[in-house]
């Protein structure tokens, strides 16, 4: 196989490269800009080509007579998102979208694009399933981008906000020797001869570290093997996670209210043309209490049925329903219908709660149980064996202090800001029962 050259000099492209915003931002004449090709029109001596980048699209006009034969020749057999090179002149023209254009000195074909097995227009018909068996094609939309974009402001934002709180930011482990929150539905591992398990949660060693250095944060991945197939869950998926020392439940209510107004702000502030591109109206979250038994009478006045220890996804909608635009704290929930860790308030409540945003549990959280011999208990409250939480129970030994935080899923967030009905759109490559690839 010979060599690969570039046809271009890449090192010295870079240093000139405008990107396409630039062109309708500042009064630009000379340009070299590079991206695929969106759309092409040809009418005989005039040839049309859209070119975007990740920063928007411009027309490349070409005329018979204005522009050489050898760059009328390379438009003409240019296939739909192929990446170009393009060197050329930044024009006024009352005809081109966005008022201007580019004359083309120079067009080379840098990666030529195959015929295209999914329809990736930002009119795509293409159903889930199939775009996602092409994904790596279909992030060519500007609306699956835009919601990319978001999704890395709602990252951001939460880092920032954060760091504003005093939090450190920590990593965790993602294989673990039992089960974090006492379930059975885990991926088990091999871990040279011993047997292990994919984490479905950094709760006790955000824990452990909380105990020590009073406030911690991290964007944790789990893996979940519950064999579901509903459009809100997911077998992998990414937590925004927060553990405070001193804290009961409710300071840390207020951490998580003020993190995810502050997310929703900084998305409006920084994100105006994703927002519009997705056709949506977001808002700022209002904040509401309420405590389970509060929450079970108001379902009962409107026909919905609640369990005796959790709400369900009907009572969740129907909060949606009731308080649009605001996250929902349910507290004051029954014991049974909490993890083993979760703190008992007595009378057969805990100390822990439920966010429901948009008519769907966003966080699950509460002050954490401190006390190694409670712990103990209430694991085999929970039918665990205190043993394969040795090490969690022991970290509790040495001065503790009490504690509190919580998770929020980070594509849940993601779909219930942008309004999307599948969680599958707003993970770039999904991993469910089903799905292993790309």
């Amino acid at each position: 196989m010979e060599e690969y050259e570039n046809i271009i000099d890449l090192k010295e492209f870079n240093n000139k490269r405008v990107l396409i915003k630039e062109i309708f931002e500042e009064p630009l004449v000379d340009v070299e800009l590079a991206g695929w090709l969106y759309d092409s029109r040809d009418l005989g001596k005039i040839k049309f080509l859209i070119l975007k980048d990740i920063s928007g699209q411009v027309q490349v006009t070409g005329v018979k007579g204005k522009v050489s034969d050898d760059v009328l020749k390379i438009m003409d057999k240019i296939s739909r998102e192929s990446v170009i090179y393009v060197k050329g002149k930044v024009i006024n023209s009352k005809q081109a979208p966005g008022g201007k254009e580019v004359i083309p000195e120079q067009i080379e074909i840098l990666a030529n694009a195959e015929e295209l097995p999914i329809d990736v227009t930002d009119f795509s018909k293409t159903e889930l399933p199939k775009r996602l068996d092409y994904r790596f094609l279909d992030l060519h939309r500007k609306k699956i981008q835009a919601i990319f974009k978001i999704q890395s402001t709602i990252m951001q934002a939460y880092r920032e906000f954060m760091i504003k709180e005093g939090a450190i930011e920590a990593v965790f482990p993602s294989i673990i020797s039992s089960s974090s929150e006492g379930g059975t539905d885990l991926f088990e591992v091999k871990y040279f001869n011993k047997k292990a398990f994919l984490s479905q949660s950094c709760q006790l060693y955000k824990q452990m570290v909380a105990c020590s250095m009073e406030k911690v944060f991290t964007i944790f991945t789990v893996w979940r093997a519950e064999k579901h197939n509903t459009v809100r869950h997911l077998n992998e998926a990414r937590q925004l996670d927060y553990e405070q020392a001193f804290a009961d439940e409710f300071v840390v209510m207020d951490v998580l209210s003020r993190a995810v107004q502050y997310i929703v702000k900084k998305v409006l502030e920084l994100n105006k043309k994703e927002l519009e591109i997705l056709e949506v109206k977001l808002k700022v979250p209002d904040v509401k209490y309420l405590t389970f038994a509060e929450v079970k009478k108001i379902m009962e006045k409107e026909g919905v049925h609640c369990e005796e220890d959790d709400l369900g996804t009907d009572a969740e909608k129907k909060l949606g329903e009731l308080f649009p635009d605001t996250i929902v704290f349910v507290h004051d929930w029954p014991l049974s219908g909490k993890p083993f860790y979760i703190m008992p308030k007595g009378n057969g409540l805990s100390r822990g709660f439920d966010a429901i945003y948009q008519g769907m549990e966003i966080s699950s959280g509460g002050q954490r149980i401190h006390i190694p011999e409670l712990l103990e208990e209430r694991l085999k409250a929970n039918n665990l064996d205190p043993k394969n939480f040795k090490s969690y129970i022991d970290s509790f030994r040495y001065g503790a202090p009490p504690h509190a935080g919580w998770g929020i899923g980070l594509e849940r967030l993601t779909m219930l800001i942008l309004g999307i009905k599948n969680i599958r759109e707003v993970i770039m490559f999904p991993r469910d029962r089903d799905r292993l690839t790309p």
